[in-house]
């Protein structure tokens, strides 16, 4: 029995992506969040606080968005992994699932819960995202967001 290896997508077909750019997270009701491309990085992260576990259930906020208020989320799903940070430090995270709107396709993929509140982006988008979907190219800006301004004025 022969066992086909999964095709790795060619160049051509991978969509270029810049160093940063705005995306939804539908789940989150979330929309033009801006995010910081980083191939350092392996995981995702997204900026939140008041982290905390009770009975098997994980409830964080994320920050106000558009003048909209502070917003609480729980799940039950969700794990505790060992992330390095910026610093080359291990620390342990909760990570969750979740979907982002790139280029108008839906990616579920991780996100590790840190505070980023003295970064300039609330949403760094990591490694293990783009692996095998994007290209970045660092002198580019807001390519997917741009891409989804204009697919909705051709709706229009």
């Amino acid at each position: 029995m022969e066992v086909k290896k999964k095709k790795k997508p060619s160049v051509t077909e991978k969509r270029v992506i810049g160093r940063n750019d705005m995306i939804d997270f539908p789940d989150l009701g979330l929309t033009n969040v801006r995010v910081k491309i980083d191939t350092g990085a392996y995981t995702s992260s997204i900026h939140c606080f008041k982290i905390s576990v009770e009975e098997g259930v994980l409830s964080f906020f994320l920050p106000a968005h558009r003048s909209e208020k502070h917003q609480k989320f729980t799940t039950d799903q969700f794990e505790l992994k060992a992330i390095k940070n910026s610093f080359g430090q291990t620390e342990m995270r909760y990570v969750i699932k979740t979907k982002v709107i790139l280029f108008g396709k839906s990616i579920r993929t991780e996100f590790s819960l840190a505070d980023r509140s003295q970064m300039r982006y609330p949403v760094l988008l990591g490694r293990k995202l783009l692996r095998s979907r994007f290209l970045v190219d660092v002198s580019l800006e807001n390519l997917s967001y741009d891409f989804m301004q204009r697919k909705s004025r051709t709706k229009a």
